[in-house]
């Protein structure tokens, strides 16, 4: 059992894999790539955003505790001036704690600026891979769409494309239809001719009879001809025998006119 399951997985994976591949449009694929790596840039950008902030803030900080120490040291200046040995000593205590302050954020600073120039450096880079991934993607995928195109228009002029394979399919069923139908024609004709089917309805004849009625026909029409050509003679000749008995003969006058007779008045 458990050598038929593997046996199936294995041949779901295979057609999946197949269908995979059928479907998959290595265009679409290259276009998914860059849009990620557009992303990725734009992380790395914003963590360089973010570096540049927080060094910012850190500068600022800077200033306002380097001011503070500056100010402290100018009131220890004066306390002395005034003879205030106590507050001199307080004003320089707390100027050393801050300048402790300072120094830790020198420091920190100095990690965020190397950070930041890492960071910075590195988005770049990665622009410039971002950029030559994209003139490279436009190159694959224009020739690719070429050899498409010519891949079609071989399958084309060759038939061998799937809508010309259907094309050619449908004409060769055609031809073989009607070539059976013209050799079933041919063959009920014969069959006929032949007397070898009955006609159901009595209206067919065979052979003999057929020919017997061509030689009728044909005497049908010479007796015809014939009879016309002798009426055709009978009438010529009694309009020849007309003619020649009127000049023979003598002519009879013609009666008189009617003379108009006037009456007296």
């Amino acid at each position: 059992m458990s050598g038929v399951m593997k046996r199936m997985g294995m041949i779901f994976r295979a057609k999946a894999n197949k269908a995979l591949d059928r479907a998959e449009d290595p265009r679409e694929t290259l276009d998914y790539s860059y849009q990620k790596q557009l992303e990725l840039l734009q992380k790395v950008r914003r963590g360089v955003a973010d570096v540049a902030t927080s060094r910012k803030r850190l500068e600022l900080q800077l200033n306002q505790l380097q001011g503070q120490s500056s100010k402290l040291e100018d009131q220890g200046r004066k306390a002395l001036a005034l003879g205030r040995e106590d507050l001199a000593r307080e004003a320089l205590s707390r100027r050393s704690a801050l300048q402790q302050q300072v120094t830790d954020l020198q420091t920190q600073h100095q990690n965020l600026q190397g950070e930041e120039e890492k960071l910075t450096l590195a988005a770049q880079r990665l622009q410039a891979k971002v950029d030559a991934f994209r003139t490279k993607k436009e190159t694959i995928k224009a020739t690719y769409t070429a050899a498409q195109a010519q891949t079609q228009i071989g399958e084309a002029f060759s038939g061998i494309s799937e809508e010309m394979g259907d094309v050619g399919l449908a004409i060769e069923r055609a031809e073989d239809k009607t070539a059976q139908m013209q050799a079933r024609a041919g063959a009920i004709d014969e069959l006929l001719a032949s007397g070898a089917l009955d006609d159901s309805t009595g209206m067919a004849k065979d052979d003999i009879t057929a020919e017997l009625d061509r030689l009728s026909g044909g005497s049908d029409v010479e007796l015809e001809l014939q009879r016309m050509k002798a009426e055709l003679a009978g009438g010529s000749s009694a309009g020849q025998q007309a003619i020649e008995g009127g000049q023979g003969g003598q002519a009879q006058p013609s009666a008189p006119r009617d003379q108009p007779r006037f009456d007296k008045q």
